[in-house]
């Protein structure tokens, strides 16, 4: 073993060790309602050296990087075994994304890659990529992982390599280390993407959340969350979807908006974060909003705050594709506080902490979308209004 090489894995190691040490704080005073964090919480660098090196001077005697990690991002999340979990999409070089389980003992900072990958079991017809898993622990004692499996559209002709079929994907765990792999969600929309898992039965059945659309990019005459119910997920089929909450012209959500995690029950209704997509002249732009459904009623939503609960800021807006954060996963502990985990620009992954108080406080006093640039000067006169009877009181 050269010098070289020697001198190269010690500093190869030292740099991971720094980075996955590194401490996190709280940035700035925030909105009021979440907290930021200085420093993102998972990025491509946090890949563990024995996945990108071989670490066998003979046959790599320059210590190259023989498997690129390009990017850490859309990860679902889960408390298990006292610990904070991600389950990482993680692309490589070769475009290709897999699953990879990250735990933090705190949330926020030191998350660490398990040894090992996902090994994901394949269906009868194997996926091409996978991607943005979200998890959810049922109450029938499985947790479920829902995400999406792409595969080539078979009636593409040759010349175009980018049609693709955007399906539902499932598998479940007892442990994140064993998975059983459940064939596809079958539903009468031609692509499925951001599909969810309800945690709780309803009537007996598993409901779903949804999002129907045409194309494998475009929502077409489909999007919207959607909900269905189905008699099992073992050979899950949903005949029916109906959306809760569509589109809307001139929203954060007018081109297309997706259920993100599992929705989290409060004792005032279900509390809901999802992604909206408009179009701007420097592209689609993909910010996170929120609402609420009734506790028993799970189609009706009962309150929606207008506008966006969180958009990318600062160096979050730049990445492989700019301009958007995402998320899958949120973790509700016992004592309320809640951790946002969330994408940015389809590069790396940050947190943001808040309070599930603090949440059903912002959707149910919020004031909702007026659709009119009239009723937004409403709302600012009235909150302006308030403040001045204050004052003078």
């Amino acid at each position: 073993m050269s010098a070289h090489f020697k001198q190269r894995l010690t500093s190869l190691q030292q740099e991971q060790q720094q980075l996955l040490t590194k401490p996190n704080q709280i940035a700035g005073t925030g909105n009021g309602v979440y907290d930021r964090y200085v420093n993102p919480v998972l990025t491509a660098a946090h890949a563990p050296v024995k996945w990108r090196y071989d670490l066998d001077a003979n046959t790599n005697p320059y210590l190259m990087e023989r498997f690129g990690i390009n990017a850490a991002f859309n990860a679902g999340a889960i408390k298990f075994n006292g610990k904070y979990i991600m389950v990482v999409r993680v692309e490589g070089g070769d475009r290709k994304s897999f699953f990879a389980v990250a735990e933090s003992p705190d949330g926020i900072s030191n998350f660490t890659f398990w040894e090992y990958p996902i090994n994901l079991p394949q269906t009868h017809e194997p996926d091409t990529n996978v991607y943005d898993m979200r998890l959810t622990l049922h109450e029938d004692g499985w947790i479920y992982g829902l995400f999406c499996t792409e595969r080539r559209d078979s009636e593409a002709p040759a010349y175009d390599q980018s049609m693709a079929i955007a399906a539902c994907g499932i598998a479940r765990t007892k442990d994140l280390v064993q998975w059983e792999r459940l064939p596809d969600l079958k539903t009468n929309s031609p692509q499925q993407r951001n599909v969810v898992l309800h945690p709780e039965f309803v009537d007996g059945r598993y409901a779903l959340y949804t999002r129907p659309q045409d194309g494998f990019i475009s929502a077409g005459t489909g999007g919207g969350i959607g909900f269905g119910l189905t008699d099992t997920m073992e050979n899950a089929v949903i005949d029916q979807e109906t959306i809760i909450d569509n589109k809307n012209y001139h929203t954060v959500y007018e081109a297309k908006n997706g259920q993100g995690p599992t929705p989290i029950k409060t004792g005032k209704g279900w509390l809901h974060l999802a992604h909206g997509v408009r179009n701007t002249a420097a592209g689609l732009r993909y910010v996170l909003y929120m609402f609420m459904t009734d506790l028993h009623e799970l189609t009706k939503v009962t309150h929606k705050p207008g506008g966006y609960f969180l958009a990318p800021e600062g160096e979050e807006r730049v990445g492989d594709v700019s301009n958007v954060v995402f998320c899958n996963g949120w973790i509700a502990d016992e004592d309320g506080k809640v951790f946002i985990y969330y994408a940015s620009s389809d590069t790396r992954m940050h947190v943001a902490t808040t309070t599930v108080e603090k949440l059903i406080d912002y959707v149910m006093n919020t004031p909702a979308d007026g659709f009119r640039s009239s009723t937004s000067v409403d709302t600012v006169y009235g909150i302006v209004n308030r403040n001045n009877s204050l004052q003078g009181a």
